[in-house]
């Protein structure tokens, strides 16, 4: 049984259609309006951290576990999400961790301690995972393969995109004007008109026939990428040789080899070995892995550019994100006309070619603001091709599947990008604290310049995948 009318879409035998009926129209709005909802989660408690950890008691070496908690979550679970989904119903997850989501948004705006905020953190992090997947495979059954689900997936890329920069500077606006707890109350009225439309247009869709949920897969995976996804954030908070980060990534890399392993042995696998042999969907994914990675890694070190060496407020700073934000938009309608005249493989290219060179224009940052016409400049235009890719990235992961399979090819292009988001941030935080030599702006300059380069050579790594191991679609 598929989603929605993908009948409405095309007739049997027919070309596939490229206009959205009004039906759809509103299917799209309600799933890119969560969509954006979560993404505008993920930064917006970025730049109020200090302030909630003052308000609430929280240490200084504590208050990473704000973000941390909400990480390992949305990571470690999302994958596990994606086949519930298909199993048990999309619109039944959907729309149960939309509840989650909101109870808990309400929970933590209300929180009096640090210890029911971290529990609130958790089950953001829950309702994430769950939601995503959920939401994304709702898309793309919704809409066949095709001008349609381009549009609807490079809609929702920008969208995605622009939410990051939105909550960072929602986090900004809404900490000075009112108080932090609103970066949790925003979620509860959103989330709750979702709630009351979604039920009378989403369709349920599961398959007829219901297999047994690998339950060993699905142990060793969660555990396997909440074990990374902690040793990355400690690695980025303590170093990279610290036993603080090397335990738990030694426990998750074995922990996904006992997954591999497990998944060639069960009858009905939580990841059909099958699904991650076909080339779209393994260097899909490690395209937007690449993408994830870089993009919000850099959002990082601009911050520390635009506040530790130009001396930004933390407002400031996220205001002149809006630039990059425009240019994933851009990026984002751009990129289903771009597939549909180069096809998939040579958008890829194209975006991350133009995502490299506008990320290695950056090496000419001087210590004076006149060099910001530069930086907003590079921004716009690495955002356009950022979004390039990941749209890219999403219609090849999740093309040429049966939709009783979306939720698993969305679980692990949603999985791809937590991680991406993730590991970003602490690899390219080790990288410039590595190759700092001193103290003061010049220093910081030096191996924030160091660590660009990196991200840039990981960006032409991820053009070289693309172009060497996918085949043209």
């Amino acid at each position: 049984m598929s989603v929605t009318d993908a009948t409405d879409t095309k007739e049997a035998g027919s070309a596939p259609a490229t206009a959205l009926t009004p039906r759809l129209r509103l299917v799209l709005v309600l799933l890119l309006a969560a969509q954006f909802m979560l993404a505008v989660d993920f930064s917006i408690l970025n730049v109020a951290l200090p302030v909630i950890g003052a308000g609430l008691g929280f240490s200084l070496a504590h208050l990473q576990w704000i973000a941390t908690a909400f990480a390992l979550c949305a990571a470690g679970f999302t994958l596990l999400f994606g086949r519930i989904a298909d199993l048990f119903g999309r619109r039944r997850l959907f729309l149960g961790g939309l509840v989650v989501l909101a109870a808990a948004s309400l929970v933590g705006g209300l929180a009096q301690s640090p210890e029911v905020l971290i529990v609130a953190r958790v089950f953001q992090g829950l309702a994430t995972a769950a939601v995503t997947p959920a939401g994304l495979s709702l898309l793309t059954t919704s809409f066949p393969e095709g001008p349609l689900r381009e549009k609807a997936l490079g809609l929702n890329g920008a969208l995605m995109s622009a939410g990051f920069t939105t909550g960072a500077v929602l986090g900004g606006l809404l900490t000075d004007l009112l108080s932090w707890r609103w970066a949790f109350f925003i979620n509860v009225p959103v989330a709750l008109a979702v709630l009351v439309v979604a039920p009378t247009v989403l369709k349920e869709s599961r398959p007829a026939a219901r297999p047994r949920l690998d339950v060993p897969g699905a142990v060793a995976v969660t555990l396997g990428l909440l074990a990374v996804v902690l040793g990355l954030t400690r690695a980025g908070e303590r170093g990279w040789g610290s036993a603080d980060a090397l335990v738990p990534l030694a426990a998750g890399a074995a922990l996904l080899l006992v997954f591999v392993a497990v998944e060639r042995r069960v009858s009905a696998p939580l990841v059909p070995v099958t699904v991650l042999r076909k080339r779209s969907v393994a260097w899909g994914n490690v395209a937007g892995l690449l993408a994830f990675l870089t993009e919000t890694s850099l959002v990082f070190l601009l911050t520390l550019y635009l506040q530790e060496v130009l001396g930004f407020s933390p407002l400031a700073a996220g205001l002149s994100f809006g630039v990059l934000g425009a240019g994933t938009v851009v990026g984002g309608f751009l990129a289903p006309r771009v597939i549909g005249t180069i096809g998939r493989r040579r958008t890829l290219i194209a975006g991350g070619l133009l995502q490299t060179v506008s990320t290695a224009a950056l090496l000419g940052l001087g210590e004076g603001s006149s060099w910001m016409w530069l930086l907003l400049t590079a921004t716009f235009a690495g955002g356009v091709g950022n979004m390039l890719v990941i749209v890219g990235f999403m219609v090849t992961a999740t093309s040429g599947l049966a939709d009783h399979e979306q939720g698993l090819a969305t679980g692990l292009a949603t999985m791809t990008q937590q991680i991406g988001i993730t590991m970003g941030t602490p690899v390219m935080s080790a990288v410039a604290t590595a190759a700092m030599t001193g103290t003061g702006a010049a220093a910081m300059l030096a191996g924030l310049k160091v660590a660009i380069l990196v991200n840039a050579a990981l960006a032409l790594l991820g053009v070289l995948t693309s172009a060497l191991f996918l085949r043209d679609a």
